[in-house]
């Protein structure tokens, strides 16, 4: 038999200790059984970690273009699977943040069935990037 499974959390002590114990605990479930088990350890997404100051930044500059209504700071954390926490784990002076959707049907997060993009938020998508690439450069 074969088990996969994903290791998903927001500390990365708390993912060091995952993964130091999650070895120890299948094989010694499998001896209960009188199995065996091999553990084999393929490295995942790391933990996803915003630098504070950048995360501070992308607001100040979405709250200029849109107010402080519309601009949302300190969502609850995702534990979601997400490429660029590679990215942060190599340049950490960044920030994940998420450009909404609207609350209308269709807004649901992506990788959902019922997700359907809302085609009115590409142009304050693609002014509040301008406007944070034009704040960054100066």
């Amino acid at each position: 038999a074969e088990m996969k499974l994903s290791v998903r959390s927001l500390d990365r002590q708390a993912r060091a200790t995952l993964l130091a114990r999650i070895p120890a605990l299948i094989e010694a479930q499998a001896a209960s059984f009188g199995a065996h088990a091999t553990v084999e350890h393929v490295n995942g997404t790391p933990v996803l970690v915003n630098d504070e100051a950048m995360t501070r930044f992308a607001h100040r500059v979405a709250e200029q273009q849109f107010g402080a209504a519309r601009a949302h700071y300190g969502a609850r954390p995702l534990m979601g699977s997400e490429d660029f926490a590679f990215m942060l784990d190599a340049h950490p002076q960044g920030c994940y943040l998420i450009v909404g959707n609207g609350d209308d049907e269709g807004s649901c997060m992506v990788h959902n069935p019922g997700y359907d993009f809302n085609d009115g938020c590409l142009a304050a998508g693609s002014q509040y990037w301008g406007a944070l690439a034009e704040a960054y450069l100066k």
